[in-house]
């Protein structure tokens, strides 16, 4: 291991990036360097020359996790500078937003199940103190945790992970399958 390089920036994170119209390049380009990465994508109905047709799109525009140490993905930025960290500001400075691998883990498996009635909502949408905290066993969606409650405009309660302070989503999941937990 290089010394010159603190152990901070060779720490394995999910890092919350933006690639600005070119999802499809950073796709590529991220899996030809065999980088990990989750773009959350969702199906849209969309008409060309009057024909309609079902098609998978990113259901963030611009938005890409990379699942990357710092160092390796300032490397990959050198080569293709299309991809850009998201940073917030805080009381302590400047960071990069990055997701907590557990709640990454939870989205990733919510968000890959293109097939289900998945709601995609922003973080104030939702008032999370209405919520039970619960997770799922057995089903599609075994292992995730997240908060059941209400979601507007849909009839049931369903299950909301949440990245937080940046997305939320919401799938509908049978109440057997919900353990509530502390």
């Amino acid at each position: 291991m290089n010394s010159a390089i603190p152990e901070e920036k060779m720490k394995v994170r999910w890092f919350v990036m933006r690639a600005y119209k070119s999802e499809r390049i950073a796709e590529e380009k991220l899996t030809e360097k065999g980088i990990e990465f989750f773009v959350p994508k969702c199906y849209v109905i969309r008409v060309y020359h009057g024909v309609k047709s079902r098609k998978l799109v990113p259901a963030i525009q611009s938005l890409v996790f990379v699942h990357a140490c710092h160092s390796e993905i300032t490397d990959f930025k050198k080569q293709y500078n299309f991809l850009q960290f998201v940073i917030w500001e805080k009381s302590t400075g400047r960071e990069y937003l990055v997701v907590p691998d557990g709640q990454m883990e939870n989205f990733i498996k919510v968000a890959s199940c293109y097939e289900e009635d998945v709601v995609y909502l922003n973080p104030d949408e939702i008032d999370l103190k209405k919520g039970t905290r619960v997770r799922i066993h057995g089903g599609m969606f075994d292992g995730v945790t997240g908060e059941f409650m209400r979601v507007q405009g849909k009839r049931n309660r369903r299950v909301v992970v949440m990245l937080d302070g940046l997305i939320a989503i919401a799938v509908e999941v049978h109440p057997d399958l919900v353990e509530v937990i502390s």
